[in-house]
C-alpha cells in the first residue's frame, strides 16, 4: 500500500480544504517546494498535486508552484497532477514538465472523448479522477453532482485505457472521518486497473483498513489533512503499511 502526500496548491500557497471549499482553506506552506522535500525526506515514494485554481478556472493557474515542486523533487520520486487540465496541449506540457501522471477529472466526466484520446496519445500517463457523494460523480470543484454512477463510468474509463482511478468521497475529504471503505472495495472490485483511494485518511487504524483490502485492487492511499495536522505520521504509516505488505506475502 503506497501512500502518497498531497499538496493541494490554492495561490500558490500549499492549503488543505474541507470538503473541496475554496473559502475553507488552511495554509500549512507558503513555499510549496519546501512542503514536496519535506516528505520526500519523510519517504514519500509519490507526490500528489492539486491545482485547486485551476479546478474552478478551468485552466492551469499554479504553474510556478508546480514547476518549482517538479524541480526540488527532480527524477527521485514520481509526480501525479490534477486541476483544471481541459486540453491535449495542456497534457503534453506538462508531461514535459516532469509531470508523471496527470489525473483528469472534471473533463473526463464532461468530454470523454478527451479521455480516451489522451490515453491514446499518452499512454501510461493518464489517471482519472472520480469524486463521488453518494455513489453519484461530481463536476466542476465538487459544485456539481450528476447522475453519473461511479461504478459504471469508471468501468466505462477503463476500457479507454487510463492506468487508475482516485476515487474521493467528498463527504469525507479534509474531514479525518475515516476512509469509505466500502464504496472503495465495490469500485475496486468492479475494476482491473488499480484503485487510488482518497479522502478521509486519518490515522493509522484507516491505513491498516486500507491494507486489508489491498488484494482488491486498492494499490494507494492519498492523504493530505491528516498528516498536516499530526493525526497521522506519514513516515509511521507508510512503514506499518510496507509491514503489512511483507507479513501477506
Amino acid at each position: 500500500m503506497l501512500l502518497i502526500p498531497a499538496i493541494d496548491l490554492k495561490d500558490g500557497h500549499c492549503v488543505r480544504l474541507r470538503q473541496g471549499e475554496m473559502a475553507d482553506a488552511t495554509v500549512f506552506s507558503e513555499v510549496p517546494a519546501d512542503m514536496a522535500r519535506h516528505w520526500l525526506d519523510q519517504g514519500a515514494r509519490r507526490l500528489h498535486l492539486v491545482d485547486l485554481n485551476g479546478a474552478f478556472a478551468g485552466k492551469p493557474v499554479n504553474g510556478k508552484a508546480i514547476r518549482a515542486i517538479v524541480d526540488e523533487v527532480g527524477d527521485d520520486i514520481p509526480v501525479q497532477l490534477g486541476g483544471g487540465i481541459r486540453d491535449l496541449d495542456t497534457i503534453e506540457r506538462y508531461l514535459d514538465e516532469g509531470i508523471t501522471y496527470v489525473i483528469i477529472g472534471t473533463a473526463a466526466v464532461k468530454n470523454p472523448g478527451l479521455l480516451h484520446d489522451a490515453c491514446v496519445a499518452f499512454p501510461g500517463h493518464i489517471i482519472v479522477g472520480l469524486d463521488a457523494r453518494d455513489g453519484k460523480v461530481a463536476v466542476d470543484g465538487w459544485s456539481k453532482v450528476t447522475r453519473h454512477d461511479v461504478v459504471d463510468l469508471a468501468k466505462k474509463f477503463e476500457d479507454y485505457g487510463v492506468e487508475a482511478v482516485i476515487y474521493t468521497d467528498i463527504g469525507r475529504d479534509g474531514m479525518l472521518s475515516g476512509v469509505n471503505i466500502d464504496a472503495t472495495v465495490r469500485l475496486a472490485q468492479a475494476l482491473r486497473i488499480p484503485v487510488i483511494a482518497s479522502g478521509g485518511v486519518a490515522s493509522l487504524t484507516d491505513i491498516e483498513a486500507l491494507c486489508a483490502i489491498e488484494d482488491e485492487g486498492v494499490s494507494a492511499a492519498i492523504t493530505g489533512r491528516a498528516i498536516y495536522e499530526g493525526t497521522l505520521n506519514f513516515a509511521a504509516g507508510q512503514a506499518r503499511a510496507d509491514e503489512l505488505a511483507a507479513r501477506a506475502r
